[in-house]
């Protein structure tokens, strides 16, 4: 698993004020700024030449995940998305979270892959969100203690790792009539955990980018979708779940409610 280190204790200076969530952006503890008049300052490139680029996950013609996913697709154009993450009626809990950890993995990869150029070991030489929340990669292969390294390495590690997941039988059974295994719930809520620390990154390093480019609507609608089915299904863990972004997912809650 990934380590996160909270540092309050040897935090040098106290992170910028956090904002909640507006009806259009966010306002991020950000590396970058916004000059004068609103606009965004050019954003640097340090192109990120070691990136890979993730496949993303589709699912069979037929399959009951398809349905589904079908039916999350036309429910997301409905406008509502506290419909978008409630269970369909008579529909397996399992699948439901196998198809939107496939939903959020997709977005987040499309989203993280729009700012790789940006994000290289120069601009980004830890994986942090703020000061008081880096995160170190861990796992059962070569990096089996917590291990501190850059953010474009970490989430290249991240998103191979949920994708060796998704793509599993015995983890992520695809076939009808193959039940999924005891420990899929569980697998699930490290999966979710995991993810949101590339939103989190994204948000505090990258936003202004993200605001350049066009795409802030987008991911803030993925992130209020992410925040809206963690709610739904109970899948946050630790008080600190959120961490700096926790003003921003209580601001989605009020408004959602």
């Amino acid at each position: 698993m990934a380590a996160a280190i909270n540092s309050n204790s040897t935090l040098m200076s106290p992170p910028p004020p956090r904002q909640p969530l507006a009806s259009t952006a966010p306002t991020a503890a950000a590396t970058s700024s916004r000059e004068a008049g609103g606009t965004v300052a050019a954003p640097t490139r340090h192109r990120n030449t070691k990136s890979r680029a993730f496949k993303a996950r589709s699912s069979k013609s037929g399959t009951s995940s398809y349905q589904l996913r079908q039916y999350a697709e036309q429910t997301l154009g409905s406008g509502s998305l506290r419909k978008v993450v409630k269970l369909p009626d008579g529909e397996n809990l399992d699948e439901w979270l196998a198809v939107n950890v496939v939903d959020f993995y997709n977005q987040i990869n499309l989203l993280y892959g729009s700012i790789t150029e940006f994000c290289s070991p120069v601009t980004c030489p830890e994986m942090k969100a703020t000061d008081e929340f880096e995160y170190l990669w861990q796992d059962n292969g070569k990096y089996r203690r917590p291990t501190k390294m850059p953010a474009p390495e970490y989430i290249e590690h991240l998103m191979a790792w949920v994708q060796a997941s998704i793509d599993n039988e015995q983890v992520f059974p695809s076939r009808i009539g193959v039940h999924f295994p005891k420990t899929f719930q569980p697998t699930v809520r490290q999966l979710i955990k995991r993810l949101f620390r590339v939103y989190a990154h994204i948000y505090c390093h990258h936003y202004p980018i993200i605001v350049a480019l066009g795409l802030d609507p987008h991911m803030n609608t993925s992130f209020k979708h992410y925040v809206l089915f963690i709610k739904e299904f109970n899948l946050e863990s630790g008080r600190d779940f959120y961490g700096p972004l926790q003003d921003m997912v209580e601001a989605i809650l009020k408004t959602e409610q």
